[in-house]
């Protein structure tokens, strides 16, 4: 059984995080609402070539658990998320690189499964993990904008998401300029992450404890 969810045009950008505490305070004065907490397992699934990432494509698995004080919740109202991503759209040759990135989107909430079933549907249509990240999100509401602040293994981000000039509108008020805008993913996050460490890439995950 699937929550189905049409398709989407998704407008986006990330900011980088230094102080998440300030970060937090800044959106409660301009009024952004809390929706609360989450830990997120995330899996990137792609074909034996990888012919989506070399696409631009994306197809996502997404398990969600409840957190508090930094820390997961095993199993306590876990939500799995099948997301599927088009490539970002790219302006005509005479326009100006878009400084949002652009793509149209499809969720679908899985409400009678579990990763493991979850993870054997998608080997049995051919397709196979390839990479794997974590992250806390703690999402905000404001008006038809939506905010996501995430705690990563190679850094914090507040994730921006709405029409463009809502996106300007609330990066300012939180004191960043279009300059500090960034259109990449977490793997593009995570790969510059292991350069500066020297280290080689395979998977963004917190240490176990």
């Amino acid at each position: 059984m699937r929550e189905r969810q049409k398709t989407n045009r998704e407008i986006e950008i990330k900011l980088r995080v230094t102080d998440i505490r300030a970060t937090i305070h800044k959106l409660n004065e301009i009024g952004a609402t809390s929706k609360g907490r989450v830990f997120e397992e995330n899996t990137l699934y792609d074909t034996p070539k990888s012919d989506l990432r070399q696409r631009g494509r994306l197809l996502r698995v997404r398990i969600e658990s409840r957190a508090i004080r930094g820390q997961k919740i095993p199993t306590a109202g876990q939500r799995i998320v099948i997301t599927a991503k088009g490539s970002p759209h790219r302006p005509g040759a005479t326009r100006k690189k878009s400084r949002y990135k652009e793509r149209n989107e499809r969720e679908a909430v899985v409400t009678a499964s579990s990763p493991r079933r979850t993870d054997a549907a998608l080997r049995a249509l051919g397709f196979a993990p390839k990479f794997r990240y974590e992250k806390f999100r703690t999402s905000f509401r404001l008006e038809n904008l939506h905010l996501d602040l995430d705690e990563t293994p190679a850094g914090n981000f507040l994730e921006l998401e709405g029409q463009p000039k809502e996106i300007d509108r609330v990066a300012r008020a939180l004191g960043y300029a279009p300059k500090a805008y960034f259109r990449g993913t977490y793997w593009d996050v995570y790969a510059a992450d292991c350069r500066r460490r020297g280290a080689k890439p395979k998977n963004m995950l917190f240490r176990a404890k």
